[in-house]
């Protein structure tokens, strides 16, 4: 699994962050944002690229996972 701390981060810097680990291959990604433009922005990725896309909000935190 790779993991992604793009808290503080702003857009699109999550989205590139995620698009970059698919592009190498990764089949799951956790990505922690904190932001929920960013949660969206990454929905909308997923989609495009067919991975499963959910997430879960800690806080003001949100963790959101990719899988292919």
């Amino acid at each position: 699994m790779k993991i992604i701390d793009a808290r503080g981060l702003n857009c699109p810097e999550p989205v590139i962050l995620a698009k970059r680990a698919t592009e190498s291959g990764a089949v799951e990604i956790e990505i922690t944002v904190d932001t929920l433009v960013a949660v969206e922005n990454i929905k909308r990725l997923s989609k495009k690229i067919a991975y499963f896309f959910s997430y879960e909000k800690n806080g003001d935190e949100f963790k959101i996972v990719l899988k292919k």
